[in-house]
């Protein structure tokens, strides 16, 4: 595993954007919380992440085995940048960084993702192992996503923001996801950093 060297997450071939709402609604805070006990019940708490973690390298050697590195990387690195930006969209939803479900055509989540390498069935299968410090430091990341995310929700019952350092600190954790996620599903080469931009994002240009 190659650590050393990794550009800064500025640089990192990977940009996920959002737009901050001035206003969150109430209601889904509750729908939210539904929807988490609902997952949790079906697939148990932490489970689907678990499963993305898996499942994006064992899709990502599949289409390697069926297309050669390069052709995974031509034609269907789009595709899978769409699953990407579908997860993200859905955690950026689930951490209140948004009232918009992802999947729509008006939802302000962009992903980008310049694709590099040379991916083998043997390096997207060995991506599962040499993912995991870049996980853990995620992990705990997330204990403090939790607190997070209670305090944000407390202040989006009472008067319907999102204190703005909150905000920036879960939207660059979920940056952080974009990047590991590119990673592990064989579209980037280089390894994601140990970077948390907590500055807010830029406003995107129409």
């Amino acid at each position: 595993m190659t650590t050393q060297n990794s550009p800064s997450s500025s640089q990192y071939p990977v940009t996920f954007e959002l737009e901050r709402p001035a206003h969150m609604s109430r209601p889904h805070v509750f729908l939210r919380i539904l929807i988490l006990i609902l997952a949790s019940w079906i697939v148990g708490t932490g489970g689907w992440l678990g499963l993305v973690y898996l499942g994006l390298p064992a899709a990502a050697a599949i289409l390697i085995a069926k297309k050669n590195g390069q052709g995974y990387l031509d034609e269907k690195g789009e595709r899978v940048t769409g699953w990407i930006a579908l997860i993200l969209g859905a955690l950026a939803y689930l951490t209140l960084l948004t009232d918009e479900f992802p999947g729509r055509s008006s939802a302000p989540a962009r992903l980008q993702i310049v694709r590099s390498g040379s991916p083998t069935v043997g390096s997207a299968l060995l991506r599962i192992l040499e993912a995991i410090p870049n996980a853990i430091a995620l992990a705990l990341l997330g204990l403090i996503s939790v607190i997070v995310w209670l305090i944000a929700a407390i202040s989006i019952l009472l008067n319907e923001r999102y204190p703005e350092p909150l905000w920036n600190f879960q939207y660059s954790v979920i940056g952080w996801q974009a990047r590991l996620l590119a990673y592990l599903a064989s579209l980037i080469e280089p390894y994601p950093p140990y970077t948390l931009d907590t500055a807010p994002p830029a406003p995107h240009a129409a």
